[in-house]
């Protein structure tokens, strides 16, 4: 009798060691699961952050040339006055000056 209840306490002492490996396993399976679903989420995001940050940057880089492009507009029209403002500022300084030494 002594002799089957040690085979049952052993056997019962194999069974609990072999549950809590397999435990273990899960636990580690679903430790890795856990990670790569993070992993995975992370690299979306990043996907998905580095899309946005390409589009903005493009908008930004459309907006920047019609800046530009309206700017050197500008700078050409007001450089355009200022050389036909000179052109009749030297003109009438030519006519003065001939005005007054003939």
């Amino acid at each position: 009798m002594a002799s089957e209840a040690v085979k049952k306490i052993l056997a019962a002492e194999a069974a609990s060691d072999q549950k809590n490996s397999e435990a273990r396993k899960r636990r580690e399976d679903i430790l890795t699961e856990a990670e790569r679903k993070a992993s995975l989420a992370v690299q979306k995001r990043i996907s998905e952050a580095s899309s946005e940050s390409a589009k903005y940057k493009g908008e930004l880089d459309k907006k920047a040339a019609a800046y530009r492009q309206n700017a050197e507009k500008l700078c050409g029209e007001q450089v355009d006055s200022i050389r036909s403002q000179a052109k009749k500022n030297m003109d009438k300084a030519i006519d003065a000056v001939i005005d007054r030494f003939f």
